[in-house]
């Protein structure tokens, strides 16, 4: 039994709902290590693994990608054999590299620690969290099987399996080590992601067995039939893959020695180790995941995107291709739009509320309006790779992080971690502007710039209703929890009334009648 193909729509309705509840799963799980472990613990877990991306880039060769856009080609043409030999290819490769590099970060792990570990108590953490890399890897593959597949159920129910293991094994671990000391007890919450991961990579396993379940054995066998066959398969997965693990370098390696860059920025401008560390926990493990947090609706359409736009492209259909692209742009401005408010207008009280961390929320208000532009950059970033413009993708990131990772040092030591914040921002916007005149450039942009209008008449509604519904709620004095959650209730409630009266919420026409930007 095979699986089935869906529809776009219907996989992204599906990867948005899943998302909804992972990262809502997600959040419980860093709700949980900043009361186990507070700012200085969630640090520790942010400089824990330097090197971990820059391994799992080395080991997936930015095949993931590769396999989604080319799956989806061969499923378009009933290439079934060929669908085999790129899976047999991509897991030879990931599994050989993979296990070469695992065993190289555990035997070189102490001299690694010594190099890139701007807090040495983060070692035991760096540690329990290297054995993900192999279950990573090997569920990169089989995820983007599926996407290739266009059916997105798998995906989408391996990342609840995942948190919810993870959530479990935080809760019994963390707390069971915590009394031997921070250091040990990030360890703890790092090997609940082992586990986590572990429990995703099973499930996937499983239903790509079930689906291949009764077949032939000729069609069940995953190695190439020939060596001619698999090297040209393997050449078009690394002509995909290999600007993709450019990008991925570059950017692992900005990660890698990002937390060391920042903390030692904040140490310049005067601050201790201890409290850099600090700071930096309040960045990346408060602010930041609030910002992420309302992304799941461009990250799940991004997903879907990349090989419905490589069908579409392969069978020359440009007004199916600037059919999704608007729905992607429309989807990131109605999204965008409401989060960004809130994020802004509401920092302090939600840092407050979720993290009892007061001090992150200046961070989270800094970063909230330059953030509005991410939910653009990652459906662009996806058009682009449907269209097969990998080295486009990677070009633009290499700029972005080495802007980024330069401003974030000068204005870290001049200006202290509100210059690191302001710095993160600033990245994102060009990241944002270099992708949007790639897709520009590459099949014309085209928009209904009315949309513009009535998004932002719904977001000066929800600004004023959320207001005064919360001084209003605030005066009933049912509690700041209370008050928080039923003005951003009500305030959402008239942003949708809005888009409904406007009709922001239909589909945009079938033919572009706007004149594109090139």
């Amino acid at each position: 039994m095979g699986l089935k193909k869906q529809s776009f729509i219907r996989g992204t309705f599906i990867l948005t709902v899943s998302s909804f509840f992972t990262k809502g799963l997600g959040f419980v799980n860093g709700i949980l290590l900043a009361r186990f472990l507070g700012a200085e613990g969630v640090g520790l877990l942010m400089i824990a693994h330097p090197l971990l991306p820059l391994f799992i880039t080395m080991t997936e060769l930015g095949l993931p990608v590769a396999i989604s856009k080319l799956v989806s080609e061969a499923e378009a043409k009933g290439d079934e054999a060929r669908i085999k030999r790129i899976l047999a290819v991509s897991l030879s490769i990931t599994g050989t590299l993979s296990v070469v590099l695992t065993a190289f970060a555990l035997f070189g792990s102490k001299w690694i620690a010594s190099i890139v570990l701007a807090d040495q108590r983060a070692y035991y953490a760096m540690v329990a969290i290297t054995p993900i890399i192999p279950i990573i890897a090997m569920s990169a593959v089989l995820k983007g099987y599926f996407r290739g597949r266009q059916n997105m159920n798998p995906l989408a129910l391996s990342d609840i399996i995942e948190n919810l293991a993870q959530i479990i094994v935080i809760i019994g671990v963390v707390k069971l080590l915590l009394p031997y000391g921070i250091a040990y007890a990030a360890a703890g919450a790092m090997a609940a992601s082992v586990i986590g991961e572990g429990a995703g990579l099973l499930y996937l396993f499983s239903v790509f067995k079930w689906a291949n379940r009764g077949k032939p054995k000729e069609t069940q066998a995953i190695l190439p039939k020939t060596s001619h066959k698999g090297d040209r398969t393997l050449r078009d997965l690394l002509r995909i893959g290999l600007p993709m693990t450019g990008s991925g370098f570059i950017h692992s390696l900005y990660h890698a020695f990002l937390p060391l860059v920042i903390t030692k920025s904040l140490v310049l401008f005067g601050v201790g180790v201890e409290m850099a560390t600090k700071q930096f926990g309040m960045l990346a493990g408060y602010a930041i995941p609030l910002l992420f947090l309302p992304g799941f609706f461009t990250q799940s359409l991004s997903t879907a995107l990349i090989p419905a736009i490589s069908e579409a492209s392969v069978d020359n259909n440009s007004r199916l291709v600037h059919s999704r692209m608007d729905m992607a742009m429309r989807t990131g401005l109605l999204v965008g739009v409401p989060c960004t408010v809130i994020l802004y207008l509401w920092a302090v009280p939600l840092t407050t509320i979720v993290y009892h961390s007061p001090e992150a929320g200046v961070l989270l208000k800094l970063l909230a309006p330059l953030f509005f532009l991410h939910y653009f950059e990652a459906p662009l970033k996806a058009i682009l790779l449907g269209l097969g413009k990998a080295s486009t993708v990677m070009w633009n990131h290499i700029m972005t992080n080495i802007f980024e990772i330069s401003l974030i040092f000068v204005l870290g030591s001049n200006v202290g971690i509100n210059g690191v914040a302001i710095a993160f921002g600033l990245g994102i916007l060009l990241q944002t502007v270099l992708n949007f005149f790639a897709v520009a450039q590459t099949i014309g942009f085209y928009f209904d710039f009315r949309i513009l209008l009535k998004a932002g008449a719904g977001g000066i509604v929800l600004t004023f209703t959320g207001l005064a519904s919360h001084r209003f709620l605030e005066r009933m004095e049912w509690g700041q929890t209370a008050a928080l959650f039923g003005s951003l209730l009500i305030s959402l409630i008239a942003y949708l009334a809005v888009l409904q009266l406007t009709r922001a919420l239909r589909s945009g026409p079938r033919t572009p009648t706007i004149t594109p930007v090139s």
